[in-house]
């Protein structure tokens, strides 16, 4: 029998011609070295290496028990390590191939996310496995409809994991803050969080009082300090917190961009490009706000 991290590798070939073509030299020196190194050690821990046949990691102690008695922990397990070990590799702008080269390709082309596509392939190539080792009677010990759903379970959550891996777990919240003490809180979040803050002009319809709302982004670990500062001068303000998709500006990356210019330099008119957190704060019509 053909070892299975040499079949890999001779399907990852034309994938692999594919993406040179689409995403460059540089993409295919990165990602020949990472499913050539995959394909190795597939093989390698699974003893189809020759001479190095007695590394054998499924009949490892530990794993046969997890296969016997908690298929499901193996299944978790297995997702884990997949989803964080993907999601670093497309963090630096590699790809192990497979879907992981059409997920890069899609990125590109399109801005969807890798764990998206890889689990969009990978759902028809499951599928496929699926009917395959019933048809065949491959399975062992378990049936092969009951295979194909633990292996979705391992698609969805390896998925997930690649996207929190790439867009990491501390990014941003946006806070509306509405308050008659909206100067000193406005001064507060410039001078003490150091960031940006804008002031929109309202009208309460309950009593017609007229007041500045302040808008804030913030990451989501300076949440709490920005709302100890808020209840310091005015317990009684009234703050609406959301979650941030992207934040595109200095302090802030970008989700569909790994990695980002420094801003600030000068924009097409000469000027220098404004800061989008840290910098003064503004009303609506872009006139700065009293503080």
């Amino acid at each position: 029998l053909v070892p299975v991290g040499l079949l890999m590798w001779i399907f990852n070939v034309p994938l692999y011609i594919w993406g040179v073509r689409e995403l460059g030299s540089s993409f295919g020196t990165r990602t020949f070295y990472a499913f050539s190194v995959n394909s190795l050690f597939i093989d390698l821990l699974r003893g189809s290496v020759p001479g190095l046949s007695a590394v054998r990691l499924q009949d490892a102690e530990a794993v046969l028990y997890l296969r016997e008695h908690d298929f499901l922990f193996l299944v978790l397990l297995g997702a884990t390590l997949l989803g964080v070990g993907l999601g670093i590799v497309f963090k630096f702008r590699g790809t192990t191939g497979g879907s992981d080269i059409v997920a890069a390709i899609a990125q590109k082309r399109w801005g969807l996310r890798p764990g998206q596509t890889i689990m969009f392939t990978d759902f028809f190539v499951i599928v496929f496995a699926g009917l395959i080792i019933e048809f065949k009677d491959l399975a062992e010990g378990m049936p092969a409809a009951a295979l194909t759903l633990y292996a979705f379970l391992l698609l969805f959550l390896s998925s997930k994991l690649i996207d929190m891996v790439i867009d990491g777990f501390d990014y941003a919240r946006s806070v509306y803050i509405i308050s008659d003490r909206h100067a000193q809180i406005a001064e507060a979040i410039m001078s003490r969080l150091e960031r940006g803050v804008t002031a929109f002009h309202g009208r309460g319809l309950y009593r017609g009082i007229e007041r500045d709302i302040l808008f804030t982004v913030v990451r989501r670990n300076e949440v709490r300090a920005l709302a100890d500062e808020v209840r310091l001068i005015d317990p009684q303000a009234f703050m609406i917190i959301s979650n941030v998709y992207e934040v595109q500006g200095e302090g802030f990356r970008l989700r569909t961009q790994l990695s980002l210019p420094k801003l600030g330099k000068a924009n097409g008119n000469g000027n220098a490009a404004e800061k989008v957190n840290g910098g003064p704060a503004e009303t609506a019509n872009g006139k700065p706000a009293e503080t």
